[in-house]
Protein backbone atom coordinates (compact mmCIF):
# COMPACT_ATOMS: atom_id res chain seq x y z
CA UNK A 1 0.00 0.00 0.00
CA UNK A 2 1.31 3.43 -0.75
CA UNK A 3 -0.05 6.24 1.62
CA UNK A 4 1.07 8.97 -0.59
CA UNK A 5 -0.73 7.35 -3.76
CA UNK A 6 -3.72 7.29 -1.39
CA UNK A 7 -3.41 10.70 -0.19
CA UNK A 8 -3.03 12.17 -3.60
CA UNK A 9 -6.03 10.29 -4.63
CA UNK A 10 -8.07 12.14 -1.72
CA UNK A 11 -6.84 15.08 -2.80
CA UNK A 12 -7.72 15.30 -6.28
CA UNK A 13 -11.45 14.25 -5.39
CA UNK A 14 -12.03 16.77 -2.59
CA UNK A 15 -10.53 19.17 -5.34
CA UNK A 16 -13.12 17.71 -7.57
CA UNK A 17 -15.88 18.21 -5.29
CA UNK A 18 -14.87 21.63 -4.10
CA UNK A 19 -15.92 22.94 -7.75
CA UNK A 20 -19.57 21.57 -7.24
CA UNK A 21 -20.41 23.96 -4.75
CA UNK A 22 -20.30 26.52 -7.36
CA UNK A 23 -23.14 25.95 -9.63
CA UNK A 24 -25.44 25.92 -6.90
CA UNK A 25 -23.62 30.00 -6.17
CA UNK A 26 -24.14 30.68 -9.92
CA UNK A 27 -27.97 29.74 -9.35
CA UNK A 28 -28.20 31.52 -6.33
CA UNK A 29 -27.26 34.82 -7.89
CA UNK A 30 -30.05 34.24 -10.33
CA UNK A 31 -32.59 33.54 -7.92
CA UNK A 32 -31.43 36.01 -5.91
CA UNK A 33 -33.31 34.22 -2.82
CA UNK A 34 -30.62 32.52 -0.22
CA UNK A 35 -27.29 33.05 1.23
CA UNK A 36 -24.72 32.12 -1.43
CA UNK A 37 -21.77 32.13 1.39
CA UNK A 38 -22.22 28.78 2.68
CA UNK A 39 -20.92 27.46 -0.75
CA UNK A 40 -18.47 29.49 -1.15
CA UNK A 41 -16.85 28.85 2.44
CA UNK A 42 -17.37 24.95 1.57
CA UNK A 43 -15.56 25.71 -1.88
CA UNK A 44 -12.54 27.51 -0.16
CA UNK A 45 -12.34 24.56 2.82
CA UNK A 46 -12.38 22.08 -0.03
CA UNK A 47 -9.74 23.60 -1.72
CA UNK A 48 -7.53 24.08 0.77
CA UNK A 49 -7.33 20.54 2.33
CA UNK A 50 -7.52 19.12 -0.92
CA UNK A 51 -4.13 21.50 -2.10
CA UNK A 52 -2.75 20.07 1.45
CA UNK A 53 -3.63 15.99 0.73
CA UNK A 54 -2.39 16.54 -3.13
CA UNK A 55 -0.12 19.41 -3.73
CA UNK A 56 2.85 17.08 -1.14
CA UNK A 57 2.36 14.06 -3.07
CA UNK A 58 1.44 15.10 -6.70
CA UNK A 59 4.95 13.92 -8.24
CA UNK A 60 4.24 10.36 -6.64
CA UNK A 61 3.01 7.70 -9.73
CA UNK A 62 2.27 4.70 -9.32
CA UNK A 63 -0.18 1.32 -9.93
CA UNK A 64 -2.46 1.45 -7.61
CA UNK A 65 -2.76 -2.26 -5.48
CA UNK A 66 -5.80 -4.11 -4.79
CA UNK A 67 -5.33 -2.68 -1.31
CA UNK A 68 -5.16 0.60 -2.00
CA UNK A 69 -8.00 0.62 -4.55
CA UNK A 70 -10.71 -0.63 -1.54
CA UNK A 71 -9.10 2.11 0.81
CA UNK A 72 -9.55 4.91 -1.96
CA UNK A 73 -12.69 3.83 -2.81
CA UNK A 74 -14.56 3.24 0.76
CA UNK A 75 -12.74 6.34 2.25
CA UNK A 76 -13.73 8.86 -0.76
CA UNK A 77 -17.11 8.03 -0.24
CA UNK A 78 -17.12 8.78 3.68
CA UNK A 79 -14.59 11.74 3.26
CA UNK A 80 -16.88 12.98 -0.07
CA UNK A 81 -20.30 12.58 2.11
CA UNK A 82 -18.90 14.91 4.81
CA UNK A 83 -17.45 17.32 2.21
CA UNK A 84 -20.91 17.40 1.06
CA UNK A 85 -22.16 18.17 4.48
CA UNK A 86 -20.24 21.74 4.25
CA UNK A 87 -22.66 24.12 2.91
CA UNK A 88 -25.64 22.42 4.88
CA UNK A 89 -24.03 23.08 7.58
CA UNK A 90 -22.63 26.39 7.80
CA UNK A 91 -26.09 27.45 5.88
CA UNK A 92 -28.64 29.14 8.09
CA UNK A 93 -31.93 28.39 5.83
CA UNK A 94 -32.23 26.20 7.39
CA UNK A 95 -30.31 25.25 9.94
CA UNK A 96 -29.01 21.85 10.39
CA UNK A 97 -26.94 19.79 13.08
CA UNK A 98 -24.42 18.25 12.14
CA UNK A 99 -25.76 14.77 12.00
CA UNK A 100 -28.55 16.03 10.21
CA UNK A 101 -26.13 17.64 7.54
CA UNK A 102 -24.21 14.86 7.26
CA UNK A 103 -27.48 12.02 7.08
CA UNK A 104 -28.87 14.57 3.78
CA UNK A 105 -25.25 14.65 2.42
CA UNK A 106 -24.49 10.91 2.40
CA UNK A 107 -28.03 10.31 1.17
CA UNK A 108 -27.72 12.38 -1.53
CA UNK A 109 -24.22 11.19 -2.67
CA UNK A 110 -25.75 7.43 -2.35
CA UNK A 111 -28.68 8.02 -4.08
CA UNK A 112 -30.41 7.17 -1.24
CA UNK A 113 -33.15 10.00 -1.54
CA UNK A 114 -33.76 9.75 2.17
CA UNK A 115 -34.73 13.71 4.08
CA UNK A 116 -34.52 14.68 6.82
CA UNK A 117 -36.09 18.24 5.45
CA UNK A 118 -39.65 19.00 6.49
CA UNK A 119 -40.15 22.25 4.59
CA UNK A 120 -38.24 21.93 1.10
CA UNK A 121 -41.02 23.76 -0.83
CA UNK A 122 -39.62 27.25 0.85
CA UNK A 123 -35.63 26.23 0.66
CA UNK A 124 -33.45 29.00 -1.13
CA UNK A 125 -33.41 27.32 -4.98
CA UNK A 126 -29.31 27.11 -4.41
CA UNK A 127 -30.11 25.04 -1.36
CA UNK A 128 -32.70 23.01 -3.78
CA UNK A 129 -30.29 22.92 -6.75
CA UNK A 130 -27.09 21.49 -4.52
CA UNK A 131 -29.34 18.37 -3.17
CA UNK A 132 -30.13 17.74 -6.56
CA UNK A 133 -26.94 17.63 -7.74
CA UNK A 134 -25.30 15.68 -5.20
CA UNK A 135 -27.62 12.84 -6.62
CA UNK A 136 -26.31 13.28 -9.85
CA UNK A 137 -22.69 13.15 -9.22
CA UNK A 138 -23.43 10.29 -7.17
CA UNK A 139 -25.42 8.24 -9.42
CA UNK A 140 -22.54 7.44 -11.65
CA UNK A 141 -20.09 7.93 -8.98
CA UNK A 142 -17.85 10.39 -8.41
CA UNK A 143 -14.68 8.05 -8.62
CA UNK A 144 -15.76 7.05 -11.64
CA UNK A 145 -15.54 10.29 -12.78
CA UNK A 146 -11.88 10.64 -11.36
CA UNK A 147 -10.68 7.26 -13.11
CA UNK A 148 -11.28 9.11 -16.37
CA UNK A 149 -8.61 11.87 -15.57
CA UNK A 150 -6.04 9.60 -12.91
CA UNK A 151 -4.14 8.57 -15.55
CA UNK A 152 -3.19 12.28 -16.53
CA UNK A 153 -1.70 12.60 -13.20
CA UNK A 154 0.24 9.27 -13.54
CA UNK A 155 -2.45 7.49 -11.14
CA UNK A 156 -3.57 3.86 -12.14
CA UNK A 157 -7.69 3.43 -12.16
CA UNK A 158 -8.90 -0.11 -12.65
CA UNK A 159 -8.28 -0.97 -8.77
CA UNK A 160 -10.89 1.82 -7.83
CA UNK A 161 -13.14 1.46 -11.00
CA UNK A 162 -13.53 -2.28 -9.97
CA UNK A 163 -14.01 -1.44 -6.62
CA UNK A 164 -16.77 0.92 -7.39
CA UNK A 165 -18.93 0.01 -10.18
CA UNK A 166 -22.14 -2.18 -8.45
CA UNK A 167 -22.84 -5.62 -9.80
CA UNK A 168 -21.12 -8.87 -9.26
CA UNK A 169 -19.19 -9.35 -12.70
CA UNK A 170 -16.39 -6.15 -12.56
CA UNK A 171 -14.26 -7.06 -14.96
CA UNK A 172 -15.85 -6.47 -18.57
CA UNK A 173 -15.11 -3.24 -19.59
CA UNK A 174 -16.80 -2.01 -22.76
CA UNK A 175 -13.08 -0.37 -23.85
CA UNK A 176 -9.66 -1.94 -23.89
CA UNK A 177 -8.79 0.95 -21.39
CA UNK A 178 -9.90 1.77 -17.83
CA UNK A 179 -10.21 5.36 -18.71
CA UNK A 180 -12.10 5.10 -21.90
CA UNK A 181 -14.63 2.88 -19.86
CA UNK A 182 -15.34 5.83 -17.63
CA UNK A 183 -15.41 8.13 -19.94
CA UNK A 184 -18.10 6.26 -21.95
CA UNK A 185 -20.26 5.39 -19.47
CA UNK A 186 -20.20 9.12 -18.45
CA UNK A 187 -21.13 10.26 -21.86
CA UNK A 188 -23.93 7.61 -21.87
CA UNK A 189 -24.75 9.19 -18.54
CA UNK A 190 -24.65 12.48 -19.38
CA UNK A 191 -26.86 12.06 -23.06
CA UNK A 192 -29.35 10.42 -21.03
CA UNK A 193 -29.99 13.39 -18.74
CA UNK A 194 -30.17 16.09 -21.05
CA UNK A 195 -32.62 13.81 -23.05
CA UNK A 196 -34.58 13.71 -19.78
CA UNK A 197 -34.20 17.23 -19.00
CA UNK A 198 -36.20 18.03 -22.80
CA UNK A 199 -38.58 15.95 -21.96
CA UNK A 200 -39.97 16.98 -18.66
CA UNK A 201 -39.44 20.94 -19.90
CA UNK A 202 -41.83 19.82 -23.03
CA UNK A 203 -43.74 17.82 -20.86
CA UNK A 204 -44.76 20.89 -18.81
CA UNK A 205 -42.10 21.73 -16.09
CA UNK A 206 -39.98 25.12 -16.08
CA UNK A 207 -36.41 24.79 -16.58
CA UNK A 208 -35.23 24.62 -12.88
CA UNK A 209 -37.73 21.64 -12.12
CA UNK A 210 -36.84 20.17 -15.46
CA UNK A 211 -32.85 20.09 -14.63
CA UNK A 212 -33.79 18.67 -10.60
CA UNK A 213 -36.26 16.10 -11.17
CA UNK A 214 -33.76 14.58 -14.34
CA UNK A 215 -30.56 14.63 -12.25
CA UNK A 216 -32.47 12.85 -9.44
CA UNK A 217 -34.43 10.61 -11.98
CA UNK A 218 -31.07 8.90 -13.87
CA UNK A 219 -29.76 8.49 -11.18
CA UNK A 220 -32.18 7.13 -9.29
CA UNK A 221 -31.98 9.12 -6.21
CA UNK A 222 -35.08 10.23 -5.39
CA UNK A 223 -35.08 14.22 -3.84
CA UNK A 224 -37.20 16.54 -5.41
CA UNK A 225 -37.34 20.11 -4.59
CA UNK A 226 -41.02 19.43 -3.39
CA UNK A 227 -42.28 18.41 0.01
CA UNK A 228 -45.04 16.68 -2.15
CA UNK A 229 -41.96 14.89 -4.26
CA UNK A 230 -43.92 14.11 -7.95
CA UNK A 231 -47.30 14.72 -6.56
CA UNK A 232 -46.51 18.26 -6.80
CA UNK A 233 -47.45 18.34 -10.60
CA UNK A 234 -49.83 16.31 -10.45
CA UNK A 235 -49.54 15.59 -14.38
CA UNK A 236 -49.85 11.93 -15.58
CA UNK A 237 -47.67 12.48 -18.76
CA UNK A 238 -44.72 14.09 -16.32
CA UNK A 239 -45.45 10.43 -14.48
CA UNK A 240 -45.23 8.02 -17.33
CA UNK A 241 -42.24 9.85 -18.92
CA UNK A 242 -40.33 9.47 -15.07
CA UNK A 243 -41.39 6.05 -15.61
CA UNK A 244 -40.09 5.81 -18.70
CA UNK A 245 -36.70 7.20 -17.85
CA UNK A 246 -36.40 5.60 -14.25
CA UNK A 247 -36.42 2.23 -16.25
CA UNK A 248 -33.81 3.19 -18.88
CA UNK A 249 -31.61 4.57 -15.65
CA UNK A 250 -32.34 1.24 -13.83
CA UNK A 251 -30.93 -0.75 -16.99
CA UNK A 252 -27.36 -1.75 -17.04
CA UNK A 253 -25.39 1.22 -18.70
CA UNK A 254 -22.99 -1.14 -20.95
CA UNK A 255 -26.38 -2.20 -22.11
CA UNK A 256 -27.13 1.30 -23.20
CA UNK A 257 -23.36 1.62 -24.45
CA UNK A 258 -23.70 -1.67 -26.75
CA UNK A 259 -27.12 -0.45 -28.20
CA UNK A 260 -26.06 3.04 -29.17
CA UNK A 261 -22.89 1.66 -30.58
CA UNK A 262 -24.75 -1.16 -33.10
CA UNK A 263 -27.98 1.62 -33.18
CA UNK A 264 -30.01 -1.45 -32.55
CA UNK A 265 -32.11 -2.63 -29.63
CA UNK A 266 -31.48 -5.99 -29.77
CA UNK A 267 -28.95 -5.79 -27.26
CA UNK A 268 -32.09 -5.36 -24.52
CA UNK A 269 -34.04 -8.43 -26.28
CA UNK A 270 -31.18 -10.66 -25.95
CA UNK A 271 -29.84 -9.82 -22.04
CA UNK A 272 -31.27 -12.02 -19.44
CA UNK A 273 -31.47 -9.29 -16.74
CA UNK A 274 -32.82 -6.99 -18.73
CA UNK A 275 -35.65 -8.54 -19.46
CA UNK A 276 -36.36 -10.07 -16.31
CA UNK A 277 -36.02 -6.51 -14.75
CA UNK A 278 -38.58 -5.29 -17.00
CA UNK A 279 -40.86 -8.01 -16.41
CA UNK A 280 -40.22 -7.69 -12.62
CA UNK A 281 -41.22 -3.82 -13.12
CA UNK A 282 -44.94 -4.73 -14.91
CA UNK A 283 -45.63 -7.53 -12.45
CA UNK A 284 -45.08 -5.44 -9.58
CA UNK A 285 -47.24 -2.36 -11.57
CA UNK A 286 -49.76 -4.53 -12.03
CA UNK A 287 -49.81 -6.12 -8.60
CA UNK A 288 -49.97 -2.61 -7.10
CA UNK A 289 -52.31 -1.47 -9.09
CA UNK A 290 -54.87 -4.21 -8.92
CA UNK A 291 -54.43 -4.10 -4.87
CA UNK A 292 -55.74 -0.19 -5.00
CA UNK A 293 -58.50 -0.77 -7.30
CA UNK A 294 -59.69 -3.93 -5.46
CA UNK A 295 -59.46 -2.09 -2.13
CA UNK A 296 -61.11 0.45 -3.12
CA UNK A 297 -57.52 2.83 -2.18
CA UNK A 298 -57.96 4.19 -5.70
CA UNK A 299 -61.84 5.03 -6.88
CA UNK A 300 -61.50 4.53 -10.58
CA UNK A 301 -59.16 1.85 -12.64
CA UNK A 302 -57.41 4.71 -14.89
CA UNK A 303 -56.70 6.38 -11.23
CA UNK A 304 -55.23 2.75 -9.85
CA UNK A 305 -53.00 2.14 -13.11
CA UNK A 306 -51.16 5.62 -13.19
CA UNK A 307 -50.37 5.63 -9.07
CA UNK A 308 -49.71 1.75 -8.93
CA UNK A 309 -47.83 1.43 -12.16
CA UNK A 310 -45.70 4.96 -11.28
CA UNK A 311 -45.26 3.74 -7.29
CA UNK A 312 -44.49 0.60 -8.36
CA UNK A 313 -41.39 1.34 -10.81
CA UNK A 314 -40.71 4.22 -8.69
CA UNK A 315 -39.99 1.94 -5.07
CA UNK A 316 -39.26 -0.93 -7.64
CA UNK A 317 -35.84 0.80 -9.41
CA UNK A 318 -34.91 2.26 -5.99
CA UNK A 319 -35.75 5.98 -7.06
CA UNK A 320 -37.64 6.57 -4.16
CA UNK A 321 -40.04 9.39 -5.89
CA UNK A 322 -43.85 9.63 -4.37
CA UNK A 323 -46.86 10.81 -5.61
CA UNK A 324 -48.97 9.36 -2.63
CA UNK A 325 -48.24 8.22 1.26
CA UNK A 326 -47.60 4.91 -0.26
CA UNK A 327 -46.77 4.14 3.49
CA UNK A 328 -50.52 4.61 4.48
CA UNK A 329 -51.77 2.05 1.94
CA UNK A 330 -53.10 -1.30 2.90
CA UNK A 331 -50.69 -3.51 4.74
CA UNK A 332 -49.45 -5.86 2.33
CA UNK A 333 -49.03 -3.18 -0.54
CA UNK A 334 -45.78 -1.41 1.42
CA UNK A 335 -44.52 -4.57 2.22
CA UNK A 336 -44.73 -5.96 -1.52
CA UNK A 337 -43.35 -2.59 -2.78
CA UNK A 338 -40.37 -2.68 -0.32
CA UNK A 339 -39.85 -6.41 -1.46
CA UNK A 340 -38.86 -5.52 -5.05
CA UNK A 341 -37.19 -2.50 -4.61
CA UNK A 342 -34.42 -5.20 -1.94
CA UNK A 343 -34.20 -6.38 -6.07
CA UNK A 344 -33.19 -3.38 -7.17
CA UNK A 345 -32.20 -2.69 -10.87
CA UNK A 346 -29.63 -4.16 -13.05
CA UNK A 347 -25.97 -4.60 -12.38
CA UNK A 348 -24.21 -1.53 -13.76
CA UNK A 349 -26.54 0.82 -13.48
CA UNK A 350 -27.57 3.83 -11.02
CA UNK A 351 -30.46 1.04 -9.18
CA UNK A 352 -29.78 0.35 -5.80
CA UNK A 353 -31.06 -3.25 -4.25
CA UNK A 354 -29.25 -6.22 -4.69
CA UNK A 355 -29.47 -6.51 -8.29
CA UNK A 356 -31.57 -8.66 -10.46
CA UNK A 357 -29.02 -10.30 -12.20
CA UNK A 358 -27.58 -11.63 -8.51
CA UNK A 359 -31.44 -12.54 -8.31
CA UNK A 360 -31.24 -14.66 -11.58
CA UNK A 361 -27.77 -16.57 -10.42
CA UNK A 362 -29.63 -16.82 -7.26
CA UNK A 363 -32.64 -19.07 -8.08
CA UNK A 364 -30.18 -20.68 -10.81
CA UNK A 365 -28.13 -21.96 -8.02
CA UNK A 366 -31.36 -23.37 -6.16
CA UNK A 367 -32.84 -24.71 -8.69
CA UNK A 368 -29.32 -26.72 -9.43
CA UNK A 369 -29.37 -28.08 -6.36
CA UNK A 370 -32.93 -29.44 -6.55
CA UNK A 371 -31.65 -30.91 -9.78
CA UNK A 372 -28.88 -32.64 -7.62
CA UNK A 373 -31.17 -34.24 -5.42
CA UNK A 374 -33.27 -36.08 -8.57
CA UNK A 375 -29.64 -36.56 -10.43
CA UNK A 376 -26.92 -37.31 -8.11
CA UNK A 377 -24.44 -37.96 -10.97
CA UNK A 378 -25.57 -35.14 -12.99
CA UNK A 379 -23.43 -32.37 -14.19
CA UNK A 380 -25.20 -29.35 -14.03
CA UNK A 381 -24.01 -25.63 -15.53
CA UNK A 382 -25.34 -22.42 -14.78
CA UNK A 383 -25.40 -20.12 -17.46
CA UNK A 384 -26.37 -16.88 -18.33
CA UNK A 385 -27.19 -15.19 -22.03
CA UNK A 386 -25.88 -18.40 -22.94
CA UNK A 387 -22.39 -17.88 -21.03
CA UNK A 388 -21.38 -19.86 -18.33
CA UNK A 389 -20.59 -18.04 -15.30
CA UNK A 390 -17.32 -18.55 -13.60
CA UNK A 391 -17.87 -20.05 -10.22
CA UNK A 392 -16.00 -17.21 -8.23
CA UNK A 393 -18.70 -15.17 -9.35
CA UNK A 394 -20.99 -17.43 -7.87
CA UNK A 395 -19.50 -17.66 -4.56
CA UNK A 396 -19.08 -13.66 -4.47
CA UNK A 397 -23.01 -13.92 -5.00
CA UNK A 398 -23.50 -16.10 -2.06
CA UNK A 399 -21.22 -14.46 -0.03
CA UNK A 400 -22.99 -10.97 -1.08
CA UNK A 401 -26.31 -12.61 0.08
CA UNK A 402 -25.02 -13.96 3.25
CA UNK A 403 -23.67 -10.64 4.32
CA UNK A 404 -26.81 -8.35 2.96
CA UNK A 405 -29.21 -10.52 5.70
CA UNK A 406 -26.18 -10.17 8.12
CA UNK A 407 -25.63 -6.30 7.70
CA UNK A 408 -29.96 -6.24 7.54
CA UNK A 409 -30.25 -7.64 11.04
CA UNK A 410 -27.31 -5.89 12.80
CA UNK A 411 -28.28 -2.13 11.59
CA UNK A 412 -31.94 -3.48 12.27
CA UNK A 413 -31.13 -4.38 15.94
CA UNK A 414 -28.73 -1.37 16.35
CA UNK A 415 -31.54 1.11 15.20
CA UNK A 416 -33.91 -0.77 17.47
CA UNK A 417 -31.80 0.61 20.49
CA UNK A 418 -31.59 4.06 19.93
CA UNK A 419 -35.79 3.49 20.28
CA UNK A 420 -36.71 2.61 17.05
CA UNK A 421 -40.02 0.55 16.85
CA UNK A 422 -39.52 -2.57 15.03
CA UNK A 423 -41.41 -1.42 11.85
CA UNK A 424 -38.89 1.82 11.51
CA UNK A 425 -35.87 -0.07 12.20
CA UNK A 426 -36.16 -2.89 9.47
CA UNK A 427 -37.95 -0.58 6.83
CA UNK A 428 -35.29 2.30 7.67
CA UNK A 429 -32.25 -0.22 7.61
CA UNK A 430 -33.55 -1.99 4.58
CA UNK A 431 -34.28 1.27 2.66
CA UNK A 432 -30.35 2.18 3.35
CA UNK A 433 -28.89 -0.97 2.22
CA UNK A 434 -30.94 -0.91 -1.09
CA UNK A 435 -30.52 3.15 -1.16
CA UNK A 436 -34.14 2.96 -1.73
CA UNK A 437 -34.54 5.87 0.92
CA UNK A 438 -38.96 6.14 1.58
CA UNK A 439 -39.24 3.53 4.66
CA UNK A 440 -42.42 2.74 6.85
CA UNK A 441 -43.58 3.65 10.26
CA UNK A 442 -41.73 6.86 11.80
CA UNK A 443 -39.25 7.06 8.86
CA UNK A 444 -42.35 7.04 6.47
CA UNK A 445 -43.06 11.01 5.75
CA UNK A 446 -39.42 11.78 6.51
CA UNK A 447 -36.16 11.00 8.67
CA UNK A 448 -36.42 14.38 11.05
CA UNK A 449 -37.35 12.57 13.83
CA UNK A 450 -35.20 9.75 13.83
CA UNK A 451 -32.52 9.61 16.70
CA UNK A 452 -29.50 11.79 15.66
CA UNK A 453 -27.30 8.20 16.81
CA UNK A 454 -29.53 5.92 14.13
CA UNK A 455 -28.98 8.90 11.59
CA UNK A 456 -25.23 7.86 11.81
CA UNK A 457 -25.58 4.21 11.64
CA UNK A 458 -28.30 4.51 8.53
CA UNK A 459 -25.46 7.11 6.78
CA UNK A 460 -23.26 4.17 7.28
CA UNK A 461 -25.32 1.70 5.90
CA UNK A 462 -26.09 3.88 3.02
CA UNK A 463 -22.34 4.07 2.24
CA UNK A 464 -22.16 0.08 2.68
CA UNK A 465 -25.22 -0.35 -0.21
CA UNK A 466 -23.74 2.06 -2.40
CA UNK A 467 -20.35 -0.12 -2.63
CA UNK A 468 -21.83 -3.04 -2.48
CA UNK A 469 -20.78 -4.31 0.81
CA UNK A 470 -17.17 -5.97 0.02
CA UNK A 471 -15.75 -2.66 -0.11
CA UNK A 472 -16.41 -1.43 3.32
CA UNK A 473 -16.11 -5.49 4.83
CA UNK A 474 -12.35 -6.12 3.63
CA UNK A 475 -11.37 -2.91 5.21
CA UNK A 476 -12.15 -4.63 8.37
CA UNK A 477 -10.72 -8.19 7.65
CA UNK A 478 -6.91 -7.72 9.81
CA UNK A 479 -5.34 -9.77 7.21
CA UNK A 480 -5.95 -6.67 4.86
CA UNK A 481 -4.05 -4.27 6.56
CA UNK A 482 -0.99 -6.87 7.43
CA UNK A 483 1.77 -5.95 4.92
Amino acid sequence: MNPAIVQKIIGILLLMCSFMMLPPVLVGLIYQDGDIWPFLEGFAALVLIGGVLFFPNRKQSANLSIRSGFLVAGASWIIVGLAGALPLYLSHNPELSLSDSVFESISGLTTTGATILTDINHLPHALKFYRQQLQWLGGMGIIVLAVAVLPMLRIGGMQIFKAEIPGPMKDQKLTPRITETAKALWYIYLGITVMCIISYYLAGMNLFDAICHAFSTISIGGFSPYDASFGHFNNALLEMLAVLFMAIAGINFASHFVAWKSASIKTYMANTEVKVFLGFLATASLLTASQLYLTGTTSTLFESLREGTFQAVSIGTTTGYTTESFYFWPAALPIMLLMFASIGGCAGSTAGGIKVIRIILLFKMSMRELYRLIHPHGKFLIKVNGKTVNYRVLDSISAFFVQFLFLLIVFTLVLSMFGEDIVTSLSASLSALTNLGPALGDAGPHYADIHDGAKWVLSLAMVFGRLELFTLFILMIPDYWEY
